[in-house]
């Protein structure tokens, strides 16, 4: 396995010229009460979610330009050369006996951790049709759909509950990182990209706490709320040997770098024949020293 900053060849090389998009992010209206959002059919008399959702255009720039200086640490996320030995991700054995091994050397060494654990993955395919990004949720394949909308996968509450989970003796003043490696399948991701913030552009009080409610579970992300200072970044054209690591979690206060609002959006470079965007996503947990 090999890991280092990525300089694969694009499979549609685009002009000089291209530094930017801009298109619409979805971000949280502005509410009193807790957002919430049912991740399955609410029950009778119970709304699916009491939250609104408003498009930004937003500039979105190519971080692959050669003035982007970008990193995991600062700006909260990079983009990694990762190979695997994997040739089917609709094989689940493969996935968790020979992907999850490879994505926990690679989060070690990128947090220099002493150890990792992945907890989880999703494996999302875009619908045909292009339908409005909406919460992720499950399609006509049974896939899960791109996410729509500018979130954080963790509030602070929830990683440390994630932690305790994943280790229930962990000390609790362990330091830890929650990452996420996003990786294009099959084709490169021009349908459906993914946008990541600056870390550095967002204020606190812009993250809103809301519950994900499941059927026998209920979890807590981070929304946010929409602020022209925000710095959005995405990696046009990527192949299925790249990987986009962001972090979800940092535990560490005087980290510069703590969580990576996120979210997918229709790019405008985005065609008709363009086949839709069918990704993996693993979450690691990486124990810091």
């Amino acid at each position: 396995m090999q890991y280092a900053h990525a300089t694969l060849p694009q499979a549609e090389p685009l002009p000089a010229s291209h530094v930017a998009v801009r298109a619409g992010l979805a971000y949280l209206q502005p509410m009193s009460a807790r957002p919430f959002t049912h991740m399955y059919p609410a029950p009778a008399g119970i709304p699916q979610q009491n939250c609104e959702f408003a498009l930004e255009l937003c500039e979105i720039t190519n971080a692959r330009s050669a003035w982007c200086d970008l990193s995991l640490n600062v700006n909260g996320f990079d983009l990694i050369e990762l190979s695997t030995k994997v040739l089917d991700f609709d094989d689940m054995p493969a996935i968790h006996d020979t992907y999850y091994p490879e994505i926990a050397e690679a989060a070690k060494n990128l947090m220099d951790g002493r150890r990792a654990l992945i907890f989880d993955h999703q494996i999302r395919q875009r619908e045909p049709g292009r339908p409005v990004l909406d919460f992720g949720r499950t399609n006509g394949s049974g896939r899960v759909s791109p996410l729509g909308r500018v979130h954080n996968d963790y509030s602070h509450g929830s990683a440390t509950r994630r932690l305790r989970a994943v280790l229930p003796d962990a000390d609790p003043d362990q330091p830890f990182a929650i990452l996420n490696f996003w990786r294009p399948l099959l084709h490169p991701a021009i349908d459906a990209p993914l946008a990541v913030c600056d870390a550095r552009t967002v204020a606190a009080e812009e993250a809103v706490i809301s519950d994900i409610i499941y059927p026998d579970r209920i979890g807590e992300i981070f929304l946010y709320t929409w602020s022209p200072a925000h710095n959005w970044y995405y990696y046009p054209a990527m192949m299925p040997g790249e990987v986009l690591v962001f972090k979800s979690y940092d535990s560490r206060i005087d980290a510069v770098a703590r969580m990576t609002p996120h979210s997918a959006f229709d790019s405008p470079l985005s065609q008709g024949d363009t086949p839709p965007r069918r990704s993996i996503e693993v979450r690691c947990l990486v124990l810091l020293d």
